[in-house]
């Protein structure tokens, strides 16, 4: 009979195509379901990535009080590291000359505040702008961005201490506590030098160095020279 077996053609085809909108449902509905999983896993991820970070900053960024040590011309390290360079050097912005140097290095998990040397005046400051060497090589504190401080000591002749605090790889920004014309106490908090850096001390040469290459220093606490 004509035309027989249409109606029948036109079910098939709506059934075949509800059934394929149905298995797109269904596909998409597994993969939004996989995603989600890859996502819950990766935002997982994420978190523990976020609190060792939190916790490793926290650790850097430790700042606890100094024990700073009294008595009559003692010049207190600067900085928290390892001293491995003692020597002389011609530093002229400040220091006017020939003075002794003492170098530390900072590493990463040591403390990054500094403190004042000596009890006094910040006489001096001045930012220079420089590559980001290694701080590890003596060179960068020619080289790197750092930033002088001169200080004239309130309790001793007015003898002049000057400290660089020099940026290394990471160290990229040295953020000062302190400007010209302040008067900080002996070991009090000056200066914060992020991620890995090196802070350079100049003494007069009257001053008696007491430590030597090799040493860890204390920031605000361990007795570097004396100046009487």
């Amino acid at each position: 009979m004509k035309h027989s077996g249409k109606a029948r053609q036109a079910a098939l085809k709506l059934v075949f195509w509800t059934l394929a909108g149905l298995m797109v449902i269904f596909v998409a509905g597994i993969l939004a379901v996989e995603l989600g999983r890859v996502i819950w896993e990766i935002s997982v991820l994420l978190v523990g990535v976020w609190v060792v970070f939190a916790g490793f900053t926290f650790y850097f960024f430790r700042d606890p009080e100094a024990k700073v040590p009294s008595g009559p011309g003692l010049v207190v390290s600067p900085a928290h590291g390892k001293v491995d360079i003692v020597d002389q050097i011609a530093e002229t912005q400040f220091m006017g000359g020939l003075c002794q140097r003492i170098s530390i290095f900072l590493s990463v998990i040591d403390i990054h505040v500094q403190n004042a040397p000596v009890g006094g005046k910040v006489a001096f400051y001045k930012y220079t702008t420089g590559q980001f060497m290694s701080a590890l090589k003596t060179e960068s504190a020619e080289h790197n961005e750092n930033a002088l401080l001169g200080f004239v000591a309130r309790d001793d002749g007015g003898v002049k201490i000057g400290m660089r605090l020099i940026a290394g790889v990471l160290a990229r920004r040295i953020v000062p506590f302190v400007k010209e014309g302040d008067e900080p106490a002996r070991g009090e908090r000056i200066s914060l030098i992020q991620f890995g850096s090196r802070t350079d001390l100049y003494l007069p040469l009257t001053a008696k160095i007491k430590i030597k290459p090799g040493d860890r220093v204390v920031g605000g606490e361990t007795v570097m020279a004396t100046l009487s």
